[in-house]
């Protein structure tokens, strides 16, 4: 009886350490997906890491996912404050394409925001610029060169995809005509709170950018790294960005405090990187704690 207590009592003390030693996870969906598309990876954090609390934010699913990417922010905000509040040692938050856009709103425009780690998933972090399925189904008339047109007006500008588009034949629009993407990168003279948003997002510990190569919908692949086009519609890596370079929004001094990480994994279409078990295992998982 002695030796079956003191067996139950250790187990129930690692239990309770263990459940202590995660910190709350928030996890935001891609375009035009359920909040049950996250279903998978909430399932693999609970087994690697079991006591979590996973929270999916079931907001701007489907459909609902083209309304203003402000409009989305705000929402996922107020959905995720109360998280935040509750958790005094932090939240990581894993955010898979157009959420990853969103994550980077609720970063840079949230004074009191408490995250550790921020794990972006094949997000088109600095803009998209591809003629996808995606792009075809919400404007079936128009192709890459001439979405801009509708793209950067204010009516286009209502549609979130529109609200990170990166023409990078026509930036003079872009930078004046794009009321999130722009303004998240402080290109714009219409953020007037420039150095509120880069002050909060250096309040982030920890920044995880993951892509591949075989992506095949985030256009460039490497906007998921930071990197993009310029006007001949050659890669420019991160470091070569001018966002970086002149530190518009923190990441060139995040990046210096050793703070930013990238993954480059090859094999892994759009659709898989929240589902795919050697992702989460070899690269998600291990920033967790």
């Amino acid at each position: 009886m002695g030796a079956d207590y003191r067996v139950f009592a250790a187990t129930f003390l690692t239990v309770v350490l263990s459940v202590s030693a995660y910190k709350p996870v928030i996890l935001l969906h891609g375009i035009f997906e359920p909040a049950s598309s996250m279903n998978a990876l909430q399932d693999l954090v609970t087994k690697a890491h079991p006591g979590t609390n996973v929270t999916i934010i079931d907001e701007y699913t489907e459909l609902f996912s083209l309304y203003p990417m402000w409009e989305q922010v705000r929402g996922f905000q107020k959905t995720m404050a109360p998280i935040m509040q509750q958790a005094k040692d932090g939240v990581h938050i894993i955010c898979y394409s157009q959420g990853g856009l969103i994550c980077r709103g609720v970063l840079e425009s949230m004074d009191d925001h408490n995250v550790d780690t921020f794990i972006s998933l094949s997000s088109p972090l600095m803009g998209q610029y591809g003629d996808t399925e995606y792009l075809k189904y919400v404007f079936p008339h128009y192709l890459k060169e001439n979405l801009y047109k509708v793209a950067y007006t204010s009516y286009g500008q209502d549609i979130s995809i529109s609200n990170y588009w990166n023409d990078p034949h026509h930036q003079d629009l872009y930078k004046e005509n794009s009321v999130f993407l722009a303004v998240l990168n402080n290109q714009t003279a219409k953020n007037d709170k420039s150095k509120e948003y880069k002050n909060n997002f250096l309040k982030l510990k920890k920044l995880v950018l993951i892509g591949g190569p075989d992506d095949g919908v985030i256009t460039p692949w490497q906007s998921s790294h930071f990197g993009f086009y310029d006007d001949n519609e050659t890669v420019v890596e991160m470091k070569e960005q001018e966002v970086y370079q002149r530190d518009y929004f923190g990441l060139k001094t995040m990046d210096a405090r050793g703070d930013v990480t990238t993954y480059e994994i090859p094999g892994v279409q759009h659709l898989n990187w929240h589902k795919n078990l050697t992702v989460f295992n070899d690269y998600i998982e291990k920033w967790l704690t």
